[in-house]
């Protein structure tokens, strides 16, 4: 199957190796111990970067990010969140942006439907899985702040940046562009930036954690950062993790929902999917298997099993009793919907208390 990538679809299989060099960014640096002990890090899931030794070498920095409020919370979302709730433990201050007039140029005109979204879907997961109200500004792009210094300053820097870019810019870096998406990255480029601005934390490095295909936005914000003259922004720091794959080992996409596991979904909906789509990397025969073993770099639940098994010596050996036929693919599958399961029964319960706090976040 043919790939395709960009900010807002995503299909085939990817090569990360291929679109690091594509894209200039670099490997990930030398990281200290508090960062080796976070699973992401340490089994290479976020695996480049640019300009993070900014952030590595910070006293203080601010960890920005933003969400789609297009569907449904799945596990693939768990990625970011993990990583905002990682940096906001070290002492990032996080912004987090609820990007709903992208969504609404590009995916469904209906901003009231896509705020209700956002807080039932996305913020109250991000609080189930650890979020905190301290040190974190949740915002929408559709209604910066009550404070209209600061809400002027945030969407008078969409302005300062349309004066900064170029059509012919837009359509090098996206490709297919329209007047919407324009709109879109402009935005995404005041999200980006506007924390460095003096009505909220001044000049201060910025790292934004985002999955290969938002780069295009990462790229058009920081080249125009350092155009816009009135502001001497810092340049912004970036991190890429690899995309937790869908049952049928493309991205998992809340548009198809045989490709993704929610964080909704009952124990026995996990089984289902997980036994009917996800892709395996074993034998057609159990004899076949016994013989030549499994290929677990490709079969989808020894994949969502690097996610979630902490301990990285039983990981292991999963990895060789599967690739030797020892462990087979029922087995194998078993063992990812016990863990998934394991992680939902308690996220759900968590989830009950974390509507209670929503008032506390907005």
């Amino acid at each position: 199957m043919k790939s395709s990538l960009d900010p807002w679809s995503v299909s085939g299989k990817i090569n990360y190796e291929k679109l690091v060099k594509e894209f200039g960014i670099n490997p990930m640096p030398k990281l200290p111990q508090k960062f080796l002990k976070h699973l992401l890090f340490r089994r290479k899931k976020i695996f480049a970067q640019r300009d993070f030794e900014k952030i590595l070498k910070a006293k203080k920095f601010v960890m920005m990010t933003g969400l789609m409020p297009s569907g449904k919370f799945h596990l693939g979302h768990k990625i970011v969140t993990e990583q905002i709730i990682f940096y906001q433990k070290l002492g990032a201050k996080v912004y987090v942006a609820v990007a709903d007039i992208e969504a609404y140029n590009t995916r469904n005109p209906d901003l009231q439907e896509l705020n209700k979204i956002a807080l039932e879907e996305y913020l109250t997961n991000y609080i189930a899985i650890g979020l905190k109200p301290k040190n974190c500004d949740f915002y929408f792009q559709s209604s910066r702040s009550k404070d209209s210094k600061k809400s002027n300053a945030y969407y008078s820097l969409v302005g300062l940046a349309a004066r900064h870019a170029t059509f012919n810019e837009f359509k090098a870096v996206y490709g297919n562009i329209s007047p919407a998406k324009m709109m879109s990255s402009l935005f995404q480029t005041s999200d980006m930036l506007h924390p460095q601005l003096k009505e909220f934390e001044g000049p201060i490095p910025v790292v934004v954690p985002v999955g290969i295909d938002q780069d295009p936005h990462l790229r058009i914000a920081r080249d125009i950062s350092q155009r816009i003259k009135v502001n001497n922004f810092l340049q912004l720091s970036s991190t890429y993790h690899k995309f937790l794959p869908g049952l049928d080992t493309g991205k998992m996409s809340s548009s198809n929902p045989n490709s993704y596991i929610a964080l909704t979904d009952s124990a026995k909906e996990v089984e289902i999917k997980i036994k009917k789509y996800a892709f395996s990397g074993g034998q057609p025969t159990v004899k076949e298997h016994k013989e030549k073993g499994g290929n677990p770099d490709i079969d989808i639940s020894y994949q969502y099993l690097t996610f979630f098994e902490e301990n990285d010596k039983k990981l292991e050996k999963i990895y060789n009793d599967y690739k030797s036929g020892k462990l087979l693919t029922s087995e194998l599958k078993e063992l990812a919907i016990k863990k998934i399961n394991s992680f939902l029964k308690q996220h759900q319960q968590k989830k009950e208390k974390a509507r209670k706090q929503i008032d506390k976040f907005i």
